[in-house]
């Protein structure tokens, strides 16, 4: 007798989603992977995030919220972001963030969260995931046709720039101009604008005792406040607290 074929819809309802998923991203180094419950406690991490938080394994995360594994200010940080998501249902989606190592370092990553509903459409919990962007090759044409703008940004970030503008500069349209750097970078030229005055801004808070507005003016900010608000939004935390934590004997934790 021959055997009936399973229909996709019966695979899905057998499959155990969770254990797959945490196992699949095991597997990817670059991508910190999380699924959280109605009150932002880790129901499932993979191992990259484990690793990143300096925990010996995953079980020292499980039934935790944020502001449980990570140092303050920053765990209550990302507890809030994943309140946001579980009281009002909306992703959030390409959110370009930096990540603060136990080491002290930093790095970029691309966020997404995605709330979780039930058969009813109720939200029980969220899902997301923060993947590390990397430098791109300078040496491929794609690269070569940006090489300029890239240059340009890196050395006018503390004025005006507009994506019109530079999109002139290179002799492409907006859209043709967004999506080399999307291919090239993986984030838009805004985010890359973006990308390019928090670095500096780091580096300052990091390595100098210049005050923030000071910071926030030379970094292409009109005032501190829309500073203090961006900074907040990329880093987690407001610009005196990361200078704070820096500073101090701790160190503040990996984004997630």
């Amino acid at each position: 007798m021959t055997e009936q074929p399973i229909l996709d819809d019966q695979i899905f309802s057998k499959v155990d989603w969770p254990l797959v998923l945490e196992a699949l991203f095991d597997c990817i180094a670059d991508v910190v992977f999380f699924i959280k419950n109605s009150r932002g406690g880790y129901v499932v991490v993979n191992q990259t995030m484990v690793d990143r938080c300096g925990k010996k394994d995953k079980a020292q995360i499980i039934g935790r919220r944020a502001e449980e594994v990570f140092p303050a200010p920053l765990g209550q940080s990302y507890s809030e972001q994943d309140r946001t998501v579980l009281q009002t249902g909306q992703p959030i989606l390409n959110q370009l963030e930096l990540q603060v190592y136990l080491s002290g370092g930093t790095g970029w990553c691309l966020t997404h969260k995605l709330p979780l509903r039930d058969q009813g459409g109720k939200v029980i919990g969220l899902v997301g995931i923060s993947k590390d962007l990397h430098a791109p090759s300078e040496k491929g044409e794609d690269y070569r046709a940006l090489a300029d703008v890239v240059g340009y940004i890196q050395e006018h970030y503390g004025e005006p720039l507009k994506v019109q503008d530079l999109a002139n500069l290179a002799g492409l349209s907006t859209y043709q101009l967004e999506q080399r750097f999307k291919k090239v970078f993986q984030i838009t030229a805004g985010q890359f604008i973006q990308k390019v005055r928090m670095d500096v801004a780091v580096k300052r808070l990091r390595q100098t005792n210049d005050p923030i507005s000071r910071v926030a003016l030379d970094c292409g900010y009109c005032d501190q406040s829309a500073f203090t608000r961006q900074f907040r939004q990329t880093v987690g935390i407001s610009p005196a607290q990361y200078r704070r934590s820096v500073r101090s004997a701790g160190s503040p934790g990996y984004r997630d």
